[in-house]
């Protein structure tokens, strides 16, 4: 475990005491092409502005805008859903609507290839940004820092309760799995090809997909890492791989879970049935012959 959690604060690490750093810190700024210049996540007025946090020996993306960075993941989808040399433009958080015209949730990206003359769109993807849930409190590590980001920049919060850690077993059960089900299973139904930009320490925890060759894909796992430039002292935005399959089978390994052996479910019903066994107190059965 890290002697502290965080790894980005406002797009840069911690003990980045650079100007333009501390410009970010000062005013609260996002660097990665957020819908306004400054952060807003968690609380508009007190944001959240952890990007990253370490995991193991790596970094973990908690903040899908920290996945916008130079727009690399858009660059990335429209090679897996357009032609090269298509005109395409990017629009984000678009409302998908079920056939009743109820909310099946926002698109995160969606990219549109249109005609350079008209202007008519052509075809489009939906491109879906998955960061990693926390467990455990991040804020209260992140506001200690901010309180004093020279001072604190070497601070150590191993021994804190509730020291925040990535979960992605709930990443994967509360986010992804759904927005694959809902948004993505509409997509299906309408021919059109789905991206997931992921963080690879995430990807590494879903079941092995079975890859197929992209011209046969439905969906693009577009899976990116974090490298730190130890020149500028600031982590960059890579792709790691991208990894290409069918969409209902990849659904369908994400959300079926591995049994375990049946004879140790049994064996925890049959304690549980023990105990109820023995909390049951016969009753008192008092003989007249013993009242007399």
């Amino acid at each position: 475990m890290a002697r502290q959690p965080l790894a980005e604060v406002f797009g840069f690490p911690i003990d980045n005491q650079s100007d333009h750093a501390e410009r970010f810190r000062r005013h609260n700024l996002c660097p990665y092409n957020n819908k306004i210049p400054n952060c807003t996540k968690d609380k508009a007025q007190a944001p959240l502005g952890v990007c990253s946090v370490f995991d193991g020996t790596g970094t973990a993306i908690t903040c899908p805008i920290r996945f916008r960075e130079n727009w690399i993941i858009a660059d990335d989808a429209a090679a897996f859903f357009f032609p090269a040399g298509t005109a395409w433009t990017s629009l984000t958080e678009v409302r998908l609507k079920d056939c009743n015209g109820g909310s099946a949730g926002n698109i995160d990206v969606v990219l549109v290839a249109y005609d350079r003359n008209t202007g008519k769109i052509q075809d489009f993807g939906a491109l879906e940004i998955q960061a990693v849930y926390i467990s455990g409190n991040v804020r209260n590590p992140f506001e200690h820092y901010m309180k004093d980001p020279v001072g604190n920049a070497a601070m150590d919060w191993s021994g804190q309760e509730k020291y925040p850690r990535s979960d992605y077993l709930s990443s994967s059960r509360k986010r992804l799995a759904p927005q694959l089900l809902f948004k993505g299973g509409i997509l299906h139904a309408w021919n059109k090809k789905t991206a997931v930009a992921l963080d690879k320490g995430f990807f590494e925890t879903l079941p092995n997909l079975h890859e197929v060759t992209p011209s046969e894909a439905e969906v693009a796992w577009l899976i990116y890492d974090l490298a730190l430039d130890k020149l500028n002292n600031k982590y960059n935005l890579i792709r790691h791989k991208t990894v290409y399959t069918k969409f209902a089978e990849s659904l369908r390994q994400i959300t079926t879970s591995k049994p375990g052996n049946v004879e140790d479910f049994v064996g925890q019903l049959q304690e549980k049935l023990n105990q109820k066994l023995d909390d049951v107190v016969p009753p008192n059965n008092v003989t007249l012959d013993e009242i007399l």
